[in-house]
């Protein structure tokens, strides 16, 4: 009952905010993919030149626009490196303190070894994470085959992984030890093999298999994903729909069982507006025979460059059968870029999770990168 209410509740705001829908957000905004930005097919992490030149000349308010400035991330014709780094600071209502926490601090290295091929490191220094993968573009119309280490392709990529469709906050904001988001966030690493089909200049398939870093040798079943996703454009409208599936093992108190995810995710651009929403469920998550779901809806407006207003709800039910169990919030922010390569987000956080107790928050996020 209460997982109709919310595709009803997604259903009409897609319907009746026509003007405003997203995903990613920069993807949708300027028609484009995300691999145009980033080395990563699916997106992410390291930026191509193209990437590069976006952050420091488009993106921010104040930059040095010509694209004579000597900056470049190429160590060599065939060679770049780059990094992000990601902090936040942190007002907890509910816990009655401040605090600063260091999210994400990334060192990437690319080199291309032959003309359709790249090999890519990251070592997240911050969280002690090794990411790794070889990426051949050599199937039909620039699909792909990805060896290594690497995020499986599952739902928006969120650079936010306090969105419960990316792992949650992990208790940091309000009192609780319970799972409060899915799997799919930046810790989350296989080893294995992803492949990538260009079905069309708007359509991509990927297919991943592989076993997580957090089992041993073995252990336990490898995780399979898969995900869709179609992005036509009409005239100064850009869509996105699509869907994703896994198969994984999650860690109980009786050891492992399996899980499979479910999810959709739907998203239109115009012009300085944007909305991207995703909707996962999931069976056997938290617990066997349980069910789970996963919501989030973000709606940004460019107010001027390098300024975006951004508003977005979360929401988690660990169990969909019990009641008064669910995580949300509403986050109301803004993305602030006032120089290149720097990026202030700062945040007022309103929890709906209990009315009745004051554990609201208020986060400010920053990301510097290159």
């Amino acid at each position: 009952m209460k997982s109709s209410k919310i595709v009803l509740f997604l259903a009409v705001l897609f319907i009746s905010s026509a003007q405003i829908f997203s995903l990613p957000r920069f993807s949708l905004r300027y028609k484009d993919r995300c691999s145009s930005c980033h080395v990563n097919p699916t997106g992410g992490m390291m930026r191509t030149e193209d990437g590069f030149e976006f952050g420091k000349n488009v993106l921010s308010m104040i930059s040095p626009r010509d694209k004579d400035f000597p900056l470049t991330p190429k160590l060599s014709d065939n060679i770049s490196f780059g990094f992000d780094y990601r902090s936040q600071f942190l007002y907890s209502q509910e816990k009655k303190r401040t605090d600063f926490q260091d999210m994400t601090g990334s060192l990437y290295l690319g080199a291309d070894v032959a003309p359709k091929i790249n090999v890519l490191a990251r070592y997240d220094f911050v969280n002690i994470i090794w990411e790794w993968y070889a990426t051949a573009k050599i199937l039909p119309n620039d699909s792909y085959i990805k060896v290594g280490s690497f995020i499986p392709d599952f739902g928006i990529h969120l650079d936010d992984h306090t969105a419960y469709t990316r792992g949650g906050d992990y208790g940091l904001l309000f009192s609780s030890g319970a799972i409060q988001g899915l799997i799919f966030n930046p810790f989350f690493t296989v080893t294995g093999i992803e492949l990538g089909a260009n079905l069309s200049k708007n359509a991509l398939l990927t297919a991943s298999v592989g076993r997580s870093k957090s089992n041993g040798i073995f252990s336990t079943d490898p995780t399979w994903t898969t995900r869709f996703e179609y992005t036509p454009s009409i005239e100064k409208v850009r869509l996105l729909f699509g869907g994703s599936y896994a198969d994984t093992k999650m860690r109980g108190a009786s050891g492992f069982h399996d899980s499979q995810l479910y999810g959709g995710f739907a998203g239109i651009g115009y012009d300085r507006f944007t909305l991207m929403g995703e909707y996962d469920l999931a069976n056997d998550y938290i617990l066997p025979n349980s069910k789970s779901s996963a919501l989030m809806l973000e709606a940004a407006y460019q107010i001027i460059i390098g300024l975006e207003a951004v508003v977005r709800y979360d929401r988690f039910d660990p169990n969909i059968d019990i009641s008064n169990d669910t995580f949300s919030h509403i986050v109301l922010g803004f993305e602030f870029y006032p120089y290149s390569f720097v990026e202030v987000k700062p945040q007022f956080r309103i929890n709906m999770s209990d009315p009745n107790q004051k554990s609201n928050s208020v986060v400010v996020q920053f990301h510097f990168w290159y």
